[in-house]
């Protein structure tokens, strides 16, 4: 126990404001959370929470502009950094495994630290001094002790804790894996017991803890740390069934281990800072499972965009961000060669898109890392970048970029507005792609004539999907940096 311990906390003047005018209020309030937990582990604190005896209509009084959320007696208080306030509670029972049926307000601060997750996160400090940072330690549950001695524990039965909300479970892997604790035994064998609750979470809750996960940063463990404990504990197998199939599944690469271990050292190998390129690390060989043929898994990147598009849609992420995952798990299996015509490089950037293709470059590269590939000197993907960039700089890519447009067509051709000027349309950028000097009204104008004139021509065009439009696009992946250079 390390009740009445002083500790000095640097406040950000944000917080110092809070902690003054609750107390000036002659409201009784206490740091609490993670921002103590930090303090106390020598870490600088970001998230700032306060708890306080005052009910929520008085806290949301002293801060005109603070937003209230009712129900948890929660005022945030907008500032850099924003702070926090909750009304001390003691909770009913959570019939939802999600949320307290009620709360009930004005407890004590021991009392509000005993509805709290882990011993770690159950450290209050009392203000003495706000201007000087000054102030003393309220540890009813020994957390101080279990951060010295690098156990994360919960707050009473741990059966209790997890049955209140099963989003603990997964919570439990994150402040462990981020604050390099052990589970303490009983803690793991209630997560093991009760693994099965987490399908019930909602999406949105999983992919804000999936989140904090894969944004790891230096100098803490990487994300594949708690990934793997997440699978240790049977909670991976329940939240991402898709990603624990791949466990078992063989792999041909340079580096050890099986598909899964694959995929977590892909996630490892990129930017801490994109959460999207990392999710798509993560997901991208899910096709692996179920098209394993041969010692090859052809199509599996097919396979994969479909069930990462369904995972994406259940986590609730935003469509604009879920799009480019799914491409990015479609797209990673291109095959490059210094064979590749110049038409061939256009297509390929029309196909993967201009504004995925520094995305779909690093994922490669992260891929190739996982593997213990390397890029050849010549004819890799630092000559595609090179391509790329040329054909970006000067030649049409979009119909947008067509010397001519639908209006030109219906004026000079004599058309009527419709879909056989979208076909022609079609028709003249495939032409473009292939010799980008064909992109002159005249020359335009002149093929679209010679179309129109043919035999039963209409303007319609093949459906070709891109793929096999690409031409050089099209050989094993093997082909990229000699044998076994590049994923397969």
């Amino acid at each position: 126990m390390h009740d009445g311990a002083p500790l000095i906390i640097e406040l950000p003047p944000a917080v110092r404001t809070v902690l003054a005018r609750l107390a000036d209020a002659g409201v009784e309030a206490a740091l609490v959370g993670g921002s103590v937990r930090d303090a106390v582990s020598g870490a600088e604190p970001t998230d700032w929470d306060v708890a306080t005896a005052a009910p929520p209509e008085q806290v949301a009084a002293l801060f005109p502009g603070s937003t209230w959320e009712n129900r948890f007696g929660t005022v945030t208080v907008r500032g850099e950094p924003d702070v926090e306030i909750t009304t001390y509670r003691q909770e009913g029972p959570y019939l939802d495994r999600r949320r307290p049926e009620h709360v009930r307000w004005g407890m004590s601060l021991a009392d509000d630290l005993a509805r709290r997750d882990f011993t770690v996160n159950a450290i209050a400090w009392r203000p003495e001094d706000v201007s000087a940072g000054t102030g003393t330690l309220v540890d009813p549950f020994d957390g101080i002790g279990d951060l010295r001695h690098g156990v994360l524990r919960s707050v009473g039965d741990p059966a209790e804790r997890f049955a209140e909300d099963a989003l603990r479970m997964v919570r439990a892997v994150r402040f462990a894996t981020r604050l390099g604790l052990e589970l303490d035994a009983s803690t793991a064998r209630a997560i093991g017991a009760q693994a099965g609750a987490v399908a019930s979470l909602s999406g949105e809750r999983v992919r804000d803890e999936l989140r904090r996960m894969l944004e790891a940063r230096d100098p803490g463990p990487p994300p594949s740390t708690a990934l793997a404990l997440m699978e240790g504990l049977g909670l991976l197998a329940v939240l991402l069934p898709e990603l624990q199939a791949l466990r078992g599944i063989p792999q041909a690469k340079a580096l050890p281990g099986d598909a899964l271990d694959h995929s977590l050292r892909t996630v490892d190998a990129l930017p801490a800072d994109r959460f999207d390129l990392r999710l798509a690390g993560l997901l991208h060989d899910l096709g692996k499972a179920t098209t394993l043929a041969g010692g090859h898994f052809i199509g599996h990147e097919v396979e994969g965009a479909t069930l990462t598009a369904g995972i994406l849609q259940h986590l609730r992420l935003p469509k604009g961000e879920s799009g480019r995952i799914v491409r990015l798990v479609r797209q990673h299996m291109f095959a490059y060669t210094p064979d590749w015509t110049d038409a061939a490089v256009r297509r390929f950037v029309r196909r993967v898109g201009a504004d995925l293709l520094d995305d779909l470059f690093a994922l490669r590269a992260a891929d190739n890392a996982a593997s213990g590939a390397r890029e050849p000197a010549t004819g890799g993907i630092d000559e595609l970048r090179q391509r790329v960039a040329t054909v970006l700089a000067s030649d049409a890519l979009e119909q947008g970029q067509l010397a001519i447009d639908g209006n030109d067509l219906v004026a000079a051709l004599d058309l009527a507005p419709g879909p056989q000027v979208g076909e022609l349309l079609h028709r003249l950028l495939e032409a473009v792609l292939d010799d980008p000097a064909q992109n002159t009204p005249e020359r335009l104008l002149a093929l679209a004539r010679g179309w129109l004139a043919e035999p039963g021509a209409s303007g319609h065009r093949q459906d070709d999907d891109s793929e096999s439009a690409e031409g050089a696009d099209d050989g094993p992946a093997a082909t990229i940096g000699g044998p076994g250079a590049v994923p397969t």
